[in-house]
């Protein structure tokens, strides 16, 4: 179940790319180089991230010790509605490349280890508009361990002595459910590739997106 594409189910004139993977593989640094490089040449771009900054994004965000399971899955879907009709949708309206650290993929691998199935997840999350590029950066997980533990976990998840094999696993699995929802997906491997090198190859397929959607949008 993909849901209906929100605003009527038109395509909106901007461009949604989202980036999801284990923590620790390079999201957030591969997301500010995108952006950096799209404001560079001078292409309306936005930046955003889920959970968001709003209210109940913060509450997901830092409540992954406190709430699990249904709880936490309902409050990520809640603030990522909300999202997108507040921050997301309105930028995209008004044409610009919108770049979000983390999307549906997260949440159907974060919930997925609370034992939650994809078909929840899908279900909490109808209607979500569809992005252009659906981006998974996954990799070796020791690689990724090594990285994750070096700069610390951010919530219980990266705090879990399993957690980069888990969620490498688990993104391989949400990539191809994606596919079968009909999203567009590409996943990059970010071994040995530093972040900069992934940045331009996700900048390059912005501007094919870009030049295949001008003049009009379809």
């Amino acid at each position: 179940m993909t849901g209906p594409v929100l605003d009527g189910g038109r395509r909106l004139p901007g461009v949604l790319i989202t980036l999801d993977g284990p923590g620790g593989v390079g999201k957030s640094t591969t997301t500010c180089l995108v952006v950096e490089t799209l404001d560079m040449r001078r292409i309306p771009v936005h930046a955003t991230t889920q959970p968001s900054r709003a209210a109940v994004g913060e509450l997901a965000r830092h409540g992954t010790d406190k709430y699990r399971g249904m709880a936490l899955a309902c409050l990520c879907a809640a603030d990522r509605h909300h999202q997108l009709a507040t921050e997301i949708m309105p930028a995209l309206r008004e044409g610009k490349v919108v770049v979000c650290d983390r999307y549906v993929a997260s949440s159907i691998v974060l919930q997925g280890l609370d034992g939650l199935s994809s078909e929840v997840v899908w279900q909490l999350n109808h209607g979500v508009y569809r992005p252009d590029l659906s981006i998974i950066l996954n990799g070796d997980p020791k690689v990724i361990d090594a990285r994750l533990r070096a700069r610390g976990g951010h919530s219980r998840f990266e705090r879990a002595e399993d957690n980069s094999d888990m969620e490498a696993g688990l993104y391989v699995h949400a990539a191809v459910d994606l596919q079968n929802k009909g999203w567009t997906v590409a996943t990059l491997d970010c071994t040995t590739d530093p972040p900069a090198r992934i940045a331009a190859t996700v900048v390059s397929r912005i501007q094919r997106i870009l030049t295949e959607k001008s003049p009009t949008c379809l």
